[in-house]
């Protein structure tokens, strides 16, 4: 069987176990779960550690299951399960964009990027502690809804995307030209968007326009129950949240949720209970677990989780994602399935452009060099941004550290983050390119020595902490006498 026919026969099962019902999706839903295997663990061309294939697996078909668990709970809608078999199943499978895959791989060597983040706004209506782009009411910065449109449109034409995740400040918020973030969803209705937001603004007539899209996921952001969210985000917001909840479960949009994990609420996510809670009384189909990352406003290390809380919601990602079967994605303890860091533009990861238009490897490293606003003044596209001297000497580091490494060459992906894990590295990139800061609190973080040297401090003791586990859960090494 040649390799489009082996593809076109997973995107066959994945989708008549979406549209059929009751015992028929299950038994769909199965063949497609030893598609998935077959192709993940013994399709393994790239000769990936098994178990690093193996925890790829697990992570898919969590997936998997969270969603068939909703769709029999009726949370999808006929026009969204339609909506993600054509835009995502169809798209991820079958479409021409494997074609222009092709082309672009052809011209530089490698893949293009799988997606990017948008964040059109930067006003909020929330003023939450720690906010990783300091938003607000008070902002008043925004992409024209044209340029919106052409990212979008480019992603698509250049790239052969069909995903899209939309950021902020909030999202709901946004307006330009008489349009807004849901017109955008409507326009490119060959696309499939996740859009993170605070959820406060979901009301029902929102909720039913997302309904009647089909093309949307909201990923609500909460930082633990009650108590937690609103002492971060302020008095009331949590019950809101519930509410736009219940909006979207009753108009059968699929949502996740979307969690900034602290030092203070690491807890939490160490706990089965936890998650029973979202996926199984609250109904989530998706959870984004973000590491508190010490930039934006009032950065500091201190909110971050110690090592040693990492490590402890390393193993619960294991356990929740294996044993219970619920997709969560851990920035940064899943860096395993993803290979490592997925910035820079890297070919099935992603970049970051913000409300200003400045072009950003990531949206937790709030540097830059290009402006998408210029590239387009001049003449470029979407590509441009992505060939800056700053870009590529990321992904080489990617390529060097795991990337595109076999086996036992690859770097240790329980630290796969570029700012964060490898901060030594990163400074050694910014040092010989000239990069901007996005705001002075991205300023004052690249001047504050201390910081450096704290983030530092974090890595080598994260090192001692992983690297066994690293060599010897996945690399399959024996144990020093340590």
């Amino acid at each position: 069987m040649r390799l489009n026919e082996w593809e076109k026969r997973g995107a066959s099962l994945l989708a008549r176990g979406i549209v059929s019902s009751g015992p028929v999706r299950k038994v769909f839903l199965k063949k497609f779960e030893s598609w998935l295997y077959d192709s993940i663990i013994n399709g393994n061309s790239f000769q990936r550690p098994r178990k690093v294939q193996e925890d790829k697996f697990h992570l898919l078909r969590a997936l998997l299951y969270s969603a068939e668990r909703n769709i029999e709970r009726g949370y999808f809608s006929k026009t969204v399960a339609r909506r993600i078999i054509d835009n995502l199943v169809k798209g991820a499978f079958m479409h021409s964009g494997k074609d222009i895959e092709e082309k672009f791989k052809e011209k530089y060597g490698y893949g293009p990027p799988s997606f990017l983040v948008i964040s059109p706004t930067k006003a909020c209506n929330l003023h939450c502690i720690g906010c990783y782009a300091a938003s607000g009411k008070a902002f008043k910065e925004k992409l024209p809804f044209d340029v919106v449109d052409r990212i979008v449109r480019e992603v698509k034409e250049l790239w052969g995307g069909r995903f899209i995740v939309i950021s902020g400040g909030e999202p709901l918020i946004y307006e330009d030209s008489g349009k807004n973030i849901l017109d955008l969803f409507e326009i490119h209705n060959d696309m499939f968007f996740l859009m993170y937001t605070n959820g406060t603004l979901i009301d029902r007539e929102v909720a039913g326009r997302m309904a009647e899209l089909g093309n949307i996921t909201p990923a609500i952001s909460v930082e633990g129950y009650e108590e937690e969210t609103d002492a971060r985000r302020g008095r009331g917001v949590y019950r809101k949240v519930m509410e736009a909840i219940e909006n979207l479960k009753e108009n059968g949009v699929p949502f996740g949720l979307s969690i900034t994990a602290t030092r203070q609420n690491a807890h939490l996510l160490s706990s089965d209970e936890f998650y029973d809670f979202y996926f199984d009384r609250v109904g989530a189909t998706h959870m984004w677990i973000f590491q508190y990352m010490p930039i934006g406003r009032g950065f500091t290390l201190e909110l971050m989780p110690t090592p040693e809380q990492r490590l402890e919601m390393y193993w619960e990602w294991r356990k929740v994602v294996i044993e219970k079967k619920y997709f969560v994605a851990d920035f940064w303890n899943s860096g395993v399935v993803s290979d490592g860091c997925i910035a820079y533009g890297r070919p099935g990861g992603y970049l970051y452009i913000d409300w200003n238009g400045n072009v950003m490897p990531c949206v937790f490293i709030p540097y830059y060099v290009d402006n998408i606003l210029e590239i387009y003044s001049r003449g470029g596209n979407l590509t441009d941004a992505i060939m800056s001297d700053f870009f590529k000497r990321g992904r080489e580091w990617q390529f060097r550290y795991a990337y595109l490494k076999k086996g036992e060459e690859m770097g240790n992906l329980l630290m796969p983050c570029s700012i964060r894990d490898n901060h030594v590295d990163f400074m050694r990139i910014v040092e010989k390119v000239q990069v901007k800061p996005e705001d002075e609190n991205a300023e004052e973080a690249l001047k504050d020595s201390e910081y450096h040297r704290g983030l530092i401090m974090y890595d080598e003791r994260l090192r001692e902490l992983t690297e066994p586990i690293w060599e010897e859960m996945f690399l399959q090494k024996v144990p020093s006498s340590r």
